[in-house]
């Protein structure tokens, strides 16, 4: 089976007799049913392949669709002049490389239709070259953007220049509206929504399907369907792995299943990470190897974001919808990149519950963040080994000094509130050791700072800044932090731990053992 890996192109993947997982069926209803459409979803979810689809779709490519549930529905197959735009291979460091970007697919359709007016802006070239194709072919235009957000993505952190690129494309965008009578369909993709003053702001007359119920399937795969065109294959993994049918199909659902793009919908597979490993018959990380944009970190850490909060944010429809910039929440951007999804909604306050959608996004990604917080982390497999049975063996003193080492000797600057940074970087370096960890805690009296546990062990751990390890100690007797677990028969171990905002690391600690 040649699994279409990498494929963005309809018509590539079916003359060379690649698997294609059919949503034709959904591209007709699109077609049937309106005029202009918005996508969003997260990178390597199949965007472009259903850009290319429609492209086929509207070019009247018949041959290509044999076989698909589309050739049962359309009757017509009628070509008309498509203008497709895709800026997702440039990289978008000054005004020049957008205009430049712009100016290549226009120079292309002016040799098709005429370069009367390619002295004027953008957005005039544009309209002219729709007119023109319109009146030449008698056919209306088909415009299908893809990855309409790629040069606001790579400015996020210079509100200059994404200013100028603001400015640029709502202008382009709006001969969508402007020009309807020439237009006979629009499609635009993107992974995230830009809301207030956006590129959309003047096109309200787009429908955003990306939380609509019938679309929810169109990219992505789900259960039914990796049932449906890779039985074979999961006999094959299953064999590769020395597994059972049904324990290779739990895995897949554990690593890759559980994106939630409506409340109420059926969970999404990763497309991405599950053709390779069918193709490699290995269960590796594969979205995460084609890397994580360094904006969110920087985002959540200019924004003195709490990391655990991320398994429990609540949040309104508003907030999931559209990205503000000028907001201090990172959950937005977060959540439309696919490091968040939809766990759950209360439907009195309208509000979402989120968390990771599956094992790939929380290992790979809080992996990812731990180097920001504990720069020293990637040391030699011998220290995280020994730090992890030092805490599972309630050698408290040893699993702490392995911590200092994480912290020293580094310049790297922390970004805000240091006790908070601290308070991540231990939540980060417990949770991805697979220990239960909480921050903040919340008892009668106050929080506890980090509550780790073990089969046979609790840690309490209270952080200080420029203080002393004692005070921190002398903390967690006065305010009884111990008390709510003195019927467990788990050993309870006391840490102070303080830390230094001159050295940036830990510069002591206390222990003690719960009586």
């Amino acid at each position: 089976m040649k699994y279409p890996i990498g494929i963005q192109n309809f018509e590539s993947l079916r003359k060379d007799d690649y698997l294609y997982v059919d949503k034709t069926r959904m591209v007709y209803e699109l077609v049937s049913d309106g005029r202009y459409y918005f996508l969003r979803r997260p990178r390597r979810f199949g965007k472009s392949l259903l850009i290319s689809t429609i492209e086929a779709y509207f070019s009247g490519r018949k041959d290509l669709f044999a076989g698909l549930d589309i050739e049962k529905l359309e009757t017509e197959w009628e070509s008309y002049p498509i203008l497709h735009i895709d800026l997702n291979t440039r990289n978008y460091d000054t005004k020049e490389a957008l205009l430049a970007e712009l100016n290549k697919h226009l120079e292309a359709w002016e040799a098709l239709y005429g370069d009367k007016f390619k002295d004027r802006s953008p957005e005039e070239r544009l309209s002219h070259i729709i007119e023109l194709a319109y009146k030449q072919t008698g056919k209306r235009v088909v415009l299908l953007v893809d990855e309409y957000d790629k040069p606001l993505l790579q400015t996020i952190g210079n509100a200059a220049l994404q200013d100028v690129y603001r400015t640029i494309l709502k202008a382009f965008y709006s001969v969508v509206k402007t020009y309807d009578k020439y237009i006979k369909f629009g499609f635009f993709t993107g992974v995230t929504k830009f809301g207030k003053v956006s590129v959309f702001s003047d096109l309200n007359n787009l429908q955003d399907i990306s939380m609509d119920k019938r679309y929810i399937e169109i990219c992505g795969i789900t259960e039914e369907e990796i049932h449906r065109y890779f039985e074979f294959s999961l006999q094959e993994l299953a064999a590769a792995n020395n597994m059972t049918y049904d324990e290779v199909a739990a895995k897949l659902k554990e690593q890759y299943d559980g994106y939630h793009f409506e409340y109420g919908t059926k969970g999404i597979y990763n497309p991405f990470s599950l053709l390779n490993t069918f193709a490699k018959q290995s269960f590796k990380d594969y979205w995460f190897e084609t890397g994580t944009p360094t904006f969110l970190v920087q985002l959540l850490q200019e924004r003195k974001y709490a990391l655990p909060d991320l398994t429990h944010e609540i949040v309104s429809d508003d907030v999931l919808n559209s990205i503000d910039t000028a907001s201090r929440n990172p959950i937005p951007l977060i959540y439309q990149s696919g490091y968040l999804t939809i766990k759950g909604y209360n439907e009195r306050f309208r509000k979402y519950y989120l968390g990771f959608p599956n094992k790939e996004v929380e290992t790979g990604f809080l992996n990812f963040l731990l180097p920001y917080y504990a720069p020293n982390s990637d040391r030699s497999e011998f220290d995280v080994s020994n730090f992890v049975m030092d805490v599972e063996s309630g050698k408290p003193e040893q699993f702490m000094q392995h911590l200092q080492a994480m912290f020293a000797d580094t310049d790297y600057k922390i970004v805000g509130n240091a006790e908070l940074y601290f308070q991540n970087a231990l939540y980060l370096i417990f949770k991805i050791m697979g220990f239960y960890v909480d921050v903040e805690h919340p008892t009668s009296a106050r929080r506890i700072d980090v509550l780790i546990k073990t089969s046979d062990y609790i840690y309490i751990i209270e952080c200080k800044l420029d203080k002393s390890a004692d005070e921190a100690l002398r903390q967690i007797d006065e305010l009884g932090y111990a008390a709510p677990f003195a019927a467990d028969k788990r050993t309870i171990y006391k840490i102070g731990v303080n830390f230094s905002s001159e050295t940036r690391g830990v510069e002591g600690w206390k222990v003690n053992i719960e009586s």
